[in-house]
């Protein structure tokens, strides 16, 4: 196979503060639509409530100005509306100015219909429970102290309703009665409003975690990159002089004369020149790119020569290849890919010394690469901690790194890495890789030049 070189710098991993500010984000979007709901249900409530007191209760309220606040609310909500779909993220203020418009409709609701003689002026007490959700210390305070004034300022200044003479009837008073409903309200919405915003929250805080879980792995990452740098520079010397001095028993001709010894020199060479693959392999996988080692190629000669070489230099009894990958397609290979395949080829066949299978085929617009083989299978928690350094059952120092720097590489493409264990009557497990064509196949040669791949 002939192979060009070719640059092809790798992408950088998506930064962490990335991943928390999409958190955010997605947290805040869910918050107001949790408020627009709200609002709704706001608007179908008073337009009822208004009805029921003008036409049933027959109270003096003024009508059309109480259902004019009522479409100036739902005007407002629309708006609400249109700015959630934009899928900007949504600030604290943003919440809280929301919210007081929401404080602010029901204070001139109540000043045209009782005010504090009003029994759902308890209303406030949901809008306080909301922002105490939703808001920060200095806002929700600031919630706090602008309710009570206008809870103050109702006491003075209002509509006056007429006069309730039946408040020592108890439960079939009207004024109790708007009281249980007022409480109803308050009590229902505050479980199911609170309960989404507190469950959106916790979705929130779970995806910064996991930013931040990623961030620690990344660092991970530039540690070991650090670390292999320093073996790669201490091993490298030695191994180059094994190099040399093996290439010069290769021309011996004392050792050409014993076909024995000509056969060890050249394994020695290979496993030489194996120790030197699997130093820079670490060290590309741990994050060091070179640009050098990149190759153009096609992906079917990519995986032919991929599993040709892993055969070659390792020891299976059977060892099933199958290139399924359909209509050939130009690549960028590199050691980075070929690393990344190697270790979980190398996990299986630790699993497996006597079956290992490798499967590459195409999924759509996705290279799909699939490692099976015939031993026990994951153990449940490493399935469970899939992708976490050092999560092994080898028992060895610095064990559990393969899946580990494969699912690293795998996501720095934007593709993915999954496990799982085969079920009965099938023995084994199966690693598939799936990887975006586009993320190493060549540029378009008529495309504006650009840095990185796509």
């Amino acid at each position: 196979m002939t192979t060009t070189p070719t640059e092809k710098p790798a992408a950088p991993p998506a930064p962490a503060a990335r991943k928390a500010q999409a958190a955010n984000t997605a947290a805040g979007l869910k918050n107001l639509q949790q408020l627009i709901q709200l609002r709704w249900l706001a608007v179908i409530g008073q337009v009822f409530t208004i009805e029921v007191a003008h036409y049933t209760l027959a109270l003096a309220v003024p009508v059309q100005e109480m259902l004019l606040v009522v479409g100036c609310l739902t005007l407002f909500n629309v708006v609400s509306l249109l700015r959630w779909r934009t899928g900007l993220r949504v600030q604290h203020v943003e919440l809280f100015l929301a919210l007081l418009i929401d404080v602010a409709v029901l204070t001139v609701q109540l000043y045209l219909s009782g005010g504090t003689a009003n029994p759902f002026v308890f209303l406030y007490l949901l809008q306080i429970a909301v922002g105490a959700v939703l808001l920060r210390g200095g806002y929700i305070w600031s919630m706090v102290l602008i309710t009570a004034l206008c809870f103050t300022a109702l006491s003075r200044h209002h509509l006056p309703l007429p006069p309730v003479p039946d408040l020592h009837q108890g439960a079939p008073s009207l004024y109790t009665q708007g009281l249980l409903v007022c409480f109803l309200l308050n009590a229902i919405l505050v479980v199911i409003f609170i309960t989404r915003i507190g469950r959106n929250l916790r979705q929130r805080d779970a995806r910064l975690a996991a930013a931040r879980q990623r961030a620690t792995e990344e660092e991970h990452i530039v540690r070991m990159g650090l670390l292999a740098s320093g073996a790669a520079h201490e091993l490298g010397t030695p191994l180059s002089t094994m190099a040399v001095i093996l290439g010069d028993w290769k021309h011996d001709r004392a050792i050409n004369a014993h076909p024995a010894l000509r056969d060890e020199v050249a394994e020695m060479q290979a496993q030489v020149k194996r120790c030197k693959g699997i130093v820079s392999g670490i060290l590309l996988s741990a994050g060091e790119t070179r640009g050098e080692e990149s190759a153009q190629t096609t992906v079917r000669q990519f995986a032919d020569r991929l599993a040709h070489d892993w055969r070659a230099t390792r020891s299976v009894d059977d060892f099933r290849y199958d290139n399924r990958f359909g209509a050939d397609a130009a690549m960028v290979a590199d050691t980075t890919l070929e690393q990344m395949v190697f270790n979980v080829l190398d996990n299986a066949r630790d699993a497996s010394p006597h079956r290992v299978d490798l499967t590459v085929d195409r999924l759509a617009d996705q290279l799909r690469i699939t490692v099976t083989d015939a031993g026990p299978g994951f153990d449940p928690t490493i399935l469970a901690h899939l992708g976490k350094p050092y999560q092994s059952t080898k028992g060895r120092p610095g064990g559990g790194l393969g899946l580990f720097l494969a699912m690293t590489v795998a996501r720095t493409l934007g593709g993915s890495l999954v496990a799982r264990n085969l079920p009965a009557p099938e023995r084994g497990a199966e690693v598939v890789i799936q990887l975006p064509l586009a993320a190493i196949s060549l540029p378009d040669p008529g495309a504006p030049a650009h840095h990185g791949r796509h």
